[in-house]
């Protein structure tokens, strides 16, 4: 009889579990996602691939005093399922909604956030840390997959942790999948661990076959050691880890959850750092998703439960990533210097017809941002042109390298920040609100986004084109407009903005996806008898400061509008430019995203809960123009 999960109050029960019902279980649960899933959406392939994982994880440990740590936090439905929220699944990623990452505030168990990958193992060595310090006694228990396993940070943090002897059990849930297929040599390292058999199993053997050798003479002694170690390295791949100064333990069968039960009880009495490998299906008991192999079914939309067949977005215009990808692809078929990068995104960034076509110019690094940033400052330094596509929440993990590697040097790297503005379900971790404010005040630096698809693709062939230093181009996440596009590229002129619409009465300057929000309120002002003048203020940095010139000039009230933090943004550029040229006058209001992080929902939904709505525009247009006409009446 299937279990009505949303009783559920507490993982404790699982305790009371034998085997055959702890496989009923599993089942109800993947029933519950692939059904709940279909009508909000998610990352369901991930979910699906620990079920078996997770049950067996909160039986044989106590949750929340022991600390169940999911890096990047794809995984974590079947957590939420046992620590009490499977009534809030039909809010999924929703406004006010379930978040579709750990989030503290929503329960006790959820002791790390995430929504960025390799982050759980520097996180428990903190959390092993304090319990050290504290004697509390507890188990600190990262989760991370073998995709994050790639990223840098993972490697910093396995080498502290095996330096310091810490007892932690890391789980290496190796499903052979990330978000897109994994590359690297570490990839190939797991790869031969699988097939290598049991890791403890060939040790215990080869440890029993040397006690077989006569210990006569520390000389004998000694050549056995050596022996010993020499065909442990010759037989056994676990030996990766265990030169790092883990317990290696595995492979296992993930989904055997009598076999999950027993390395993890095994590894609770085992001191130091453990790593227990588990080998999982992404996808498991959905077939769409088990025989995914190009990322699809990592997180999807809403789809047809019974066909999988997902279901297609009603826009026809082309999605902002595709058509930057494809500029950039027809621009390489004329230009052998033109070379794609993407850190494990090939697929979110639609480079796959790129690699297609010019597999010997096309770069997967992995979950590796920074690696990504300074390799295409390497290529840029021999006169190629790189062009490196990374979501805008990506892009922040590559920071220093932007600085140091990029700019300073002044390289003519492309970078392509996608998903840039609010994208929604995804939430805190994933807004694309930041990179204004930290590209903009980085000298070489150009920043540029376009008011729709067309204007788009202009700005991909003024981006390689141009040979001043380093050039990002921000474009949002979902599709463009559906504007007609002209046959011919050409050049834009940089720091060069346009005017939409003229006025007399007050002016604002705005770009990208928030143009069509000042015509809208435009319109709406003109029929109350106020002129808005709208401009597209495509080059965020630089400026155009002949425009800039003319609005300070007239002395009207001006607006500034962005999908992007107000602090440090591009409305901060014109307090600044005002500043500098003694426009102590002015009128300047800006309208963005405030001093907060901006959590999940429809963005539609997400910009009213901000105020950032055309209606807001026209209440703050009406109020300074009818101030300065008060004050022009008293003159």
């Amino acid at each position: 009889m299937a279990m009505d999960l949303h009783t559920i109050t507490s993982p404790s029960f699982l305790k009371g579990l034998n085997n055959d019902q702890l496989v009923e279980l599993s089942e109800d649960i993947r029933k519950f996602l692939i059904e709940n899933l279909s009508r909000t959406g998610g990352h369901i392939g991930p979910n699906l691939g620990v079920v078996e994982l997770t049950l067996a994880l909160h039986k044989v440990f106590d949750s929340p005093s022991d600390k169940l740590i999911w890096d990047v936090g794809h995984q974590s439905y079947v957590h939420k399922i046992l620590t009490g929220r499977a009534s809030q699944f039909d809010t999924l990623r929703q406004f006010k909604g379930l978040c579709g990452f750990p989030k503290r505030i929503e329960s006790e168990h959820d002791v790390w956030e995430t929504g960025h990958s390799s982050t759980s193992l520097s996180a428990a060595m903190g959390m092993a840390a304090a319990r050290d310090i504290q004697k509390t006694g507890n188990h600190v228990i990262p989760i991370i997959g073998d995709g994050a396993l790639t990223g840098g940070m993972a490697f910093e943090a396995l080498n502290h942790i095996g330096h310091e002897k810490t007892d932690m059990i890391v789980i290496l849930n190796d499903n052979e999948m990330s978000i897109a297929p994994n590359v690297g040599a570490m990839h190939s390292v797991l790869g031969r661990m699988r097939t290598a058999g049991k890791y403890n199993k060939v040790k215990d053997d080869l440890e029993y076959l040397m006690k077989k050798i006569p210990a006569v003479g520390g000389k004998l002694a000694s050549t056995a050691e050596r022996v010993k170690d020499s065909l442990k390295y010759l037989v056994v791949s676990g030996m990766f880890f265990e030169e790092l100064g883990f317990t290696y333990l595995g492979p296992i069968d993930g989904h055997d959850l009598e076999e999950l039960e027993e390395n993890l009880k095994y590894a609770k009495k085992t001191k130091g750092p453990v790593l227990l490998h588990v080998i999982t299906k992404k996808g498991k008991g959905f077939l769409p998703a088990e025989n995914d192999v190009v990322g699809t079914w990592h997180g999807t939309g809403p789809y047809k439960m019974e066909t999988g067949d997902l279901v297609a977005s009603s826009s026809k215009a082309p999605s902002w990533s595709g058509l930057i990808a494809e500029t950039v692809r027809k621009l390489a078929r004329e230009d052998e210097r033109i070379v794609a990068i993407t850190p494990a995104m090939p697929v979110g960034s639609k480079l796959v017809g790129f690699a297609s076509e010019f597999p010997d110019r096309f770069y997967d690094v992995g979950i590796a941002e920074q690696h990504a940033m300074t390799m295409a400052a390497g290529l840029a330094a021999v006169d190629m042109k790189p062009f490196l596509a990374i979501y805008s929440t990506f892009l922040q993990r590559a920071y220093d390298q932007v600085v140091h590697d990029v700019c300073r040097q002044n390289l003519n790297v492309f970078i392509g920040i996608d998903r840039a503005g609010l994208v929604g379900a995804d939430g805190e971790t994933h807004q694309g609100v930041f990179d204004v404010a930290f590209l903009r005040n980085l000298p070489n630096m150009v920043v540029m986004m376009p008011k729709d698809e067309n204007e788009g693709q202009h700005m991909v062939q003024t981006a390689i084109e141009y040979n001043g230093g380093p050039i990002a181009l921000r474009y949002p996440r979902g599709n463009g407009l559906g504007v007609p596009m002209d046959s011919e590229l050409k050049s834009l002129p940089i720091g060069s903005w346009e005017v939409l619409e003229k006025g007399v009465d007050a002016v604002i300057l705005t770009f990208g996806t928030t143009i069509p929000m000042a015509l809208h309120a435009a319109e709406q002002l003109r029929e109350q008898g106020i002129q808005l003048e709208v401009v597209n203020a495509r080059f965020i940095k630089p400026m155009d400061e002949a425009i800039l010139h003319s609005i300070f000039g007239r002395k009207i009230p001006i607006i500034t509008l962005e999908e992007a933090v107000l602090q440090g943004g591009f409305g901060s550029g014109v307090l600044e430019f005002a500043e500098e040229n003694e426009y102590y006058g002015a009128v300047i209001h800006r309208l963005g995203i405030p001093d907060q992080f901006i959590e999940h929902g429809d963005v539609a939904e997400l910009m009213d809960e901000i105020h950032l709505n055309s209606d807001e525009v026209v209440r703050i247009a009406k109020k300074l123009t009818a101030v300065q006409k008060a004050e022009s009446n008293v003159l």
